[in-house]
């Protein structure tokens, strides 16, 4: 409990320091909100009462402690760029779409590259895991961009098989919504695959030269189970560690696949608003991106644990 309480705080602390430069730096932003507000062509004395309006004339801390204040309540204020809208509104529409585009990648991911790392580990420097290596090499080697304009060039638009820049949410169809998420799935399912599969096949590797790997060799346990039973679980720390960077960093960098098809999710909503100047949308969206990063990963840190309890004493 008290190292539980202990990881809160350092997080809680993280949070703020994330948020605070993500408001400063947005304050930098150039352009006006005012005249982003009402609009060019105006009197000086329109865009001085907005500002005053706003609290854009209050110093930098006053003017944190006030956004700060109202985020803890929900209220991430308002967005400035017409239609004007409330930014949590706004967050709450696109974050399920990014979240699920990166946890159906990363769930293709694990299920591919975790089947393909223990066979390249139990033929390692053999011919399969050669071919397995080399191919994750060079999936790491295709910029995502690319491999996703390849995958609609041969499946949306030339079999047919997926549509593109269309969006059917889980709640109205969820067979449809399958359908049209299954193909930014795996544009972002096949880097991470890559990176997973070379990553727990070095980890195997080195577990299954551990003495212990080898006292069940020598009491004659089946390969298989030796792989499954004794290797697999110690070696996946690196793996769960990485899913959970990956997991925070694909739902605010999902931007490229989101811009290839089309989708309403958190990576293009930012950019948008960055490119409107709409700081309001651009620090509510950061904030509970930064959010939903330190809990992920603050979960996989108290994993370790359950997963091996050697862990825990080390933790201590």
């Amino acid at each position: 409990m008290s190292k539980i309480l202990i990881r809160a705080g350092e997080l809680l602390a993280v949070l703020l320091v994330v948020s605070f430069g993500v408001f400063a730096m947005v304050t930098l932003m150039p352009g006006d909100p005012a005249v982003a507000i009402l609009g060019e062509g105006h009197p000086p004395s329109d865009y001085a009462d907005l500002r005053q309006e706003l609290g854009l004339n209050d110093p930098l801390l006053v003017r944190y402690w006030d956004w700060l204040s109202s985020a803890v309540t929900g209220d991430l204020g308002s967005s400035l760029v017409p239609p004007q809208s409330e930014v949590t509104d706004r967050i709450v529409a696109a974050l399920p779409v990014s979240v699920q585009l990166a946890v159906m990648g990363l769930v293709l991911a694990v299920v591919i590259s975790v089947p393909l790392a223990m066979w390249s580990a139990a033929n390692a420097g053999g011919v399969i895991d050669r071919i397995i290596s080399g191919s994750m090499f060079g999936i790491l080697s295709v910029p995502s961009f690319l491999m996703g304009l390849l995958l609609i060039m041969i499946f949306a638009n030339g079999l047919g098989w997926f549509p593109r820049a269309q969006w059917v949410r889980i709640g109205e169809d969820p067979v449809g919504n399958l359908h049209h998420a299954i193909l930014p799935a795996v544009v972002i399912a096949l880097t991470e695959l890559a990176l997973f599969t070379r990553i727990l096949r070095n980890d195997l590797i080195m577990t299954l030269n551990e003495d212990f790997i080898l006292s069940a060799r020598a009491k004659g346990m089946p390969p298989w189970r030796i792989m499954f039973t004794d290797a697999l679980r110690p070696s996946s720390f690196s793996l769960i560690t990485l899913l959970g960077i990956s997991l925070g960093r694909l739902i605010g960098s999902t931007v490229i696949v989101e811009y290839l098809f089309a989708l309403p999710g958190m990576g293009s909503m930012v950019v948008t608003a960055a490119n409107q100047g709409d700081y309001p949308m651009v620090q509510g969206a950061v904030l509970i991106i930064a959010i939903v990063y330190v809990a992920v990963n603050a979960t996989i840190d108290l994993s370790y644990g359950y997963i091996d309890p050697r862990t825990r004493r080390v933790h201590a």
